[in-house]
């Protein structure tokens, strides 16, 4: 990720992009400024919006910075600003005790205080990004919808390909061909991973003078917050792993509506949706809604329901246990993805409204690895599996699904921790043969502890990116693709590369170590466990994925499931929701809503 951002006593200049033309910064007259000192340690009190303070601006010489203060961390000097919902300073140059909290490039916290000075502050130096060329006709292919008057795309490409290169390239000609200058990036979690990877991309790819917001989906608050406060629209959204927006009586898709005019008929920003594992449910598809409706040669309003205007219109649509999804029926089921999918790249049309590119390098290998387990071993598994078969049949005949869903969190943690010799054994020796590995787990006190601790007693150095704050994950990541670190344990599933020969900041390059990959846990949704594999295999690198589970057990049934499941769910309707049914009644679960199996960590 970029340093932070230079500030100076006089007016800053933002750096021209790599690539693209220098846009001026657009001004605007500041709000009156803050009366009163901005001295003392801060507090985050409620205020009324009749009280609300007004905008703070600077003075000659100043500028106003805008913090990323951790929560309850301690800020003297600075204000906090209910509206802004974030730490203010004014004044010529941070102090010391502040300047740790400088904003970052490209983030809500800069984008604020860039809109409040009216001047964008300085960029520091970043290594340039060559796009490829599947990167550049996929940009291609977005901006000509765009230009069609296309109002949202749908980018799912396999992991890997260059989906986050693609949307950079594309948000940046579609925002300036509209005349404007702001964009708004919404990633998945951890913020620590996932906004560093598009700041530092941005920077990479040129930023074409636009003024970027990148922030994630739990702080959406924030930038409907500040671009009420300022009057600032965007003019390209772009909505990383899509999915996550797929419930449509949330606080989240209300957020989503807001910064992304949804549910508004004009004025609304282009919306680039990015997603490697679209359609496996209905639900998961209500960000598409304005441009079915436009296919449809409908009224918005008339799409709001999706799953019910999918019926109307005839596709195979059912409500179950799970929510509503695809038929069952597999053929049934392929004609409604086709026909879904010619809706959205119909020629008579215009230029096609989606795009997916499989990886050209070939799709990833994932084979089971049985561990088989030692007497003492095996008697544990025996007492665990047991003790959860009758806690989750006293919590289905009681209807308590907090009871059932511990049940289920003991017996994974359990099962997981029996087996963390049997991993730590398998890494020494992969390690030992010249390869980097990177381990997934669910668990932490579990799974990602006692395997990082059994490897750094056996001398081996390792990459932790699990637990929240444990870890500068950019850091550790670094560590591991510098091959300072031999294996990376992790529990995130995207947004982090760890390939080889990976770009690095400056002119250093990632080793070119192979690298291998092992889920210590059966993933239950093949979303997830794609998303995990994309993480090595990616970018033309080839790596290869095992599935550790106890031999002869109910772990060996649902590891099946998974690599029965995950080798269609980049591109079948219905592939992810159907393993979860499997591996739910292999379970005795069957009875719990999905979040209790997939949330599980």
């Amino acid at each position: 990720m970029p340093g932070r951002r230079k500030t100076s006593t006089t007016t800053t200049r933002r750096r021209s992009s790599a690539s693209g033309s220098r846009r001026s910064a657009p001004q605007r007259t500041p709000a009156p400024r803050k009366t009163g000192p901005t001295t003392g340690t801060s507090t985050r009190t409620g205020t009324s919006a009749t009280s609300r303070p007004p905008l703070p601006a600077a003075g000659p010489g100043e500028r106003v910075h805008v913090l990323a203060v951790p929560f309850r961390a301690p800020a003297p000097g600075a204000a906090w600003h209910p509206g802004l919902q974030a730490h203010v300073w004014v004044g010529r140059a941070l102090p010391a005790e502040l300047a740790g909290y400088a904003s970052r490039p490209y983030t809500v916290e800069s984008f604020i205080e860039d809109e409040l000075n009216g001047v964008p502050g300085e960029l520091p130096p970043s290594r340039p990004l060559e796009p490829r060329p599947l990167q550049l006709s996929g940009a291609a292919a977005v901006v000509a919808h765009a230009d069609a008057g296309g109002r949202v795309f749908l980018l799912g490409d396999d992991p890997g390909v260059g989906k986050t290169g693609t949307a950079i390239l594309a948000a940046r000609r579609i925002a300036a061909a509209r005349g404007g200058g702001a964009v708004l990036v919404v990633a998945d979690r951890p913020a620590a991973i996932t906004i560093a990877h598009w700041t530092r991309s941005i920077a990479g790819f040129g930023d074409g003078g636009l003024r970027w917001c990148v922030t994630t989906w739990d702080r959406l608050a924030k930038v409907a917050a500040a671009t009420k406060l300022t009057g600032r629209r965007f003019d390209v959204v772009v909505a990383d792993e899509a999915h996550m927006v797929r419930h449509t009586t949330t606080q989240r898709w209300k957020l989503w509506k807001t910064v992304s005019g949804a549910g508004r008929v004009k004025d609304a920003p282009f919306v680039l949706a990015a997603t490697a594992t679209p359609a496996h449910t209905p639900l998961e598809l209500p960000y598409l809604a304005p441009e079915l409706a436009v296919r449809a040669g409908e009224p918005l309003r008339a799409w709001g329901d999706l799953p019910e205007r999918l019926v109307a219109h005839g596709f195979h649509v059912e409500r179950g246990r799970y929510g509503w999804a695809w038929t069952e029926d597999a053929g049934r089921r392929r004609a409604d993805l086709a026909r879904l999918q010619g809706l959205l790249t119909a020629p008579d049309a215009g230029p096609p409204a989606t795009l997916h590119r499989s990886a050209p390098w070939g799709p990833v290998s994932v084979t089971g690895a049985p561990v088989a387990l030692t007497p003492d071993e095996r008697a544990a598994y025996e007492s665990g599996w047991q003790e959860f078969r009758a806690e989750m049949r006293l919590a289905r005949r009681r209807r308590e699904t907090a009871r059932g869903r511990a049940a289920l969190l003991r017996f994974r943690q359990k099962a997981g921790l029996i087996r963390v010799q049997a991993t730590v054994d398998w890494v020494r020796a992969q390690v030992e043969a010249e390869r980097q590995v990177a381990v997934s787990v669910e668990f932490v006190e579990t799974a990602a502890d006692p395997i990082r601790a059994a490897l750094l007693a056996a001398g081996i150095p390792v990459a932790g990116i699990y637990g929240r704050d444990r870890f500068d994950v950019e850091a550790e990541r670094l560590r591991f693709q510098r091959g300072e670190a031999a294996v990376c344990v992790f529990t995130v599933t995207a947004s982090i590369s760890l390939h080889a020969g990976e770009l690095l900041a400056g002119s250093a390059a990632a080793s070119a170590l192979p690298r291998v990959g092992l889920f210590h846990q059966p993933r239950f949704s093949g979303i997830q466990a794609r998303q995990v594999t994309g993480r090595t295999h990616r970018d033309g690198q080839v790596s290869p994925w095992r599935v550790a589970y106890a031999e002869d057990t109910v772990e060996e049934q649902v590891a099946r499931v998974m690599v029965e499941r995950l080798a269609v769910s980049g591109s079948t309707a219905g592939a992810d929701t159907s393993a979860l049914r499997e591996i739910a009644e292999l379970l005795d679960a069957d009875w719990l809503p999905p979040a209790a199996l997939t949330d599980a960590a």
